[in-house]
């Protein structure tokens, strides 16, 4: 009896159509290039792959276990788990930069304004903010300083290093959600819908933290916003790097408050809180205080108004 099965593998396989390959192209690539969703899905697989790369390099996760202590920051271990997050995000950006046909300063980091004057203004701006809302709380009775937790020496050293950290916070903080992230969202949906998106993801990312709650993480997300206001302003992220460094430089180092519901070893001042939650922040810190509100609205037109804008393109 014949076999009236067909021959699958002698079928002849027709070529794509005209119309499919260009359905196909429009599903990937728009009048910008690729799309602002695979370059944000490219984004994160990036990091994800370069993270587990990392994790190959066991005397290194060994390290910094070692130095981790719970519920608490120490100089060494803020250095290398963010310095190893700020080589992971910019090494994917770089790559991303080679697919997209773009460069740093697309995503708001232009190397050749690197520490420079945007920067350097906005390192009184964020750390004079942060004196703003704790002298409130002070006036309120809600906080004191009750002496010098170091001196010396020790003060000029844990105060060098906790500079260098938060420095390397505020990139990697800033720049994985106000830098690339906002530059292919932005391109999908417009900058403030793209803003505002990630500044929710950024507030909730900071639940994660131990003693943290959701009013300090609608803080974080706020704040996000005001950081997004600098860029929208100014163009790139220095002046942001430079304002979030200074505000947990401040909060962690100089006067020795919760941040985000972490305290840190080698701070300056010992400091108190006594009073209502709603005014002191409880366990989050200043962050978690309803006092943050017109603080960063402060925060907000101080940079409408001190700091030049970018000049417009001609």
């Amino acid at each position: 009896m014949a076999d009236s099965t067909p021959n699958l593998s002698s079928t002849p396989v027709s070529p794509p159509t005209a119309a499919q390959e260009s359905r196909l192209y429009w599903i990937f690539y728009g009048p910008k290039g690729l799309r602002p969703v695979w370059r944000i899905v490219l984004f994160i697989l990036l990091v994800f792959v370069l993270n587990q790369g990392l994790r190959l390099v066991k005397p290194l996760i060994r390290l910094i276990h070692s130095v981790s202590v719970k519920n608490e920051l120490t100089p060494l271990s803020v250095l290398l788990g963010e310095g190893l997050s700020v080589v992971l995000v910019l090494a994917a950006a770089a790559i991303m930069t080679l697919i997209d046909k773009r460069t740093f300063a697309d995503y708001g980091m232009p190397w050749n304004q690197a520490f420079g004057k945007r920067f350097w203004q906005g390192i009184p701006l964020g750390f004079g903010m942060l004196s703003v809302l704790l002298g409130s709380i002070w006036a309120f009775h809600g906080f004191s300083l009750d002496g010098l937790a170091v001196s010396g020496a020790a003060a000029a050293k844990y105060g060098l290093i906790w500079a260098v950290a938060f420095i390397l916070v505020g990139v990697f903080e800033d720049f994985t959600f106000r830098g690339y992230l906002q530059a292919a969202l932005g391109d999908g949906i417009g900058f403030w819908p793209a803003a505002i998106i990630l500044a929710l993801l950024f507030g909730g990312l900071h639940l994660q933290n131990s003693g943290e709650a959701i009013f300090g993480a609608v803080m974080a997300a706020s704040f996000g916003l005001v950081s997004a206001f600098s860029l929208w302003r100014t163009g790139n992220l220095w002046l942001s790097f430079a304002m979030h460094a200074s505000w947990d430089w401040g909060e962690t180092y100089f006067y020795g408050t919760p941040d985000s519901g972490l305290t840190a070893t080698g701070h300056l001042f010992n400091a108190s809180f006594h009073g209502a939650k709603w005014l002191t922040g409880g366990t989050v810190g200043p962050e978690g205080s309803w006092l943050v509100f017109p603080t960063l609205i402060l925060w907000a037109l101080a940079i409408q108004f001190l700091i030049p804008g970018k000049r417009p393109t001609t």
